[in-house]
């Protein structure tokens, strides 16, 4: 190794052993863990409000008297489908919550004091072999890599998914909050309200009121579906950004810090070809 490349080694080392010990990411990762679990349960709050009103609208049943011969209609059923994936999202935004709760807990495991103490004797030895122009062993760089990873690769996988996610998905995942917040509300408002009970009226105004009733509750019941197909597109992005941002990134750095901490352990012991 040249006299730049050991330099260049032993600040590093110094760098991640200061890291270790003063732990300048684990503030901000934790802060951005609890942002997360945040959107996650205001996402799952949503998803079960508008679970019980298309719930509400399902339940429903309509019953028509034209002169009166009583028929009974349930519309309310044409939203089975838009309810069944509200449910599935609430289920996934529940699993979201617990996948922010491990990366909190995961954090604070990684900045317990044995685990810094155990990178710093590391990199310790790994300095002595270094000064005096030997390689260190093969046991050494793997354990030096490993408490590497367990000190630091979770606070900067948290912290480069928050930084993916605020560039590419923040705006997506605020406007679509926003129209399921929206589409709760007006399914809320669409919902049939109870049957009133009303006096007998003639054969001519009862068959007008029968019209006017069901043209009413057959566009009330559109509006209705409408509201929820609506809210449908924009629930499926919510799944594709907290998939992304709990699942798909944070493995994609890991395995990209890995790969990392394999080619340092490579070079360290002078090898061309993975182990």
């Amino acid at each position: 190794m040249s006299l730049t490349a050991r330099v260049i080694a032993l600040l590093s080392l110094s760098a991640l052993v200061l890291g270790a010990w003063l732990a300048p990411l684990d503030a901000p990762a934790q802060a951005q863990v609890d942002a997360g679990l945040k959107r996650a349960l205001v996402s799952f709050a949503t998803a079960r409000a508008l679970n019980g009103v298309i719930s509400v609208a399902q339940g429903t049943e309509v019953s028509l008297q034209p002169l009166g011969i009583g028929v009974t209609l349930a519309p309310g059923q044409l939203l089975d489908p838009v309810n069944d994936l509200v449910e599935q999202f609430s289920n996934l935004m529940l699993m979201a919550s617990v996948a922010f709760g491990v990366q909190k807990i995961l954090i604070g495991i990684g900045s317990y004091w044995l685990i810094s103490l155990a990178l710093s004797l590391a990199a310790l030895g790994w300095a002595v072999f270094t000064l005096r122009h030997q390689p260190a062993p093969s046991w050494l760089s793997g354990t030096l890599v490993v408490a590497v990873m367990l000190r630091f690769a979770i606070p900067v996988v948290t912290l480069g998914s928050d930084l993916l996610w605020q560039k590419f998905l923040a705006a997506d995942y605020a406007t679509s909050q926003q129209i399921i917040d929206n589409a709760t509300g007006t399914v809320a408002k669409l919902n049939p309200p109870e049957p009133e009970a009303a006096n007998q009226p003639g054969w001519l105004d009862a068959m007008k009121g029968w019209v006017s009733k069901n043209g009413d509750i057959k566009a009330r019941f559109e509006r209705l579906k409408q509201a929820a197909e609506q809210a449908t597109e924009h629930i499926i992005k919510l799944i594709v950004i907290f998939l992304l941002q709990t699942l798909v990134i944070p493995l994609l750095l890991l395995w990209g810090l890995t790969a990392l901490a394999r080619l340092v352990v490579q070079a360290s012991l002078g090898r061309n070809s993975p182990k």
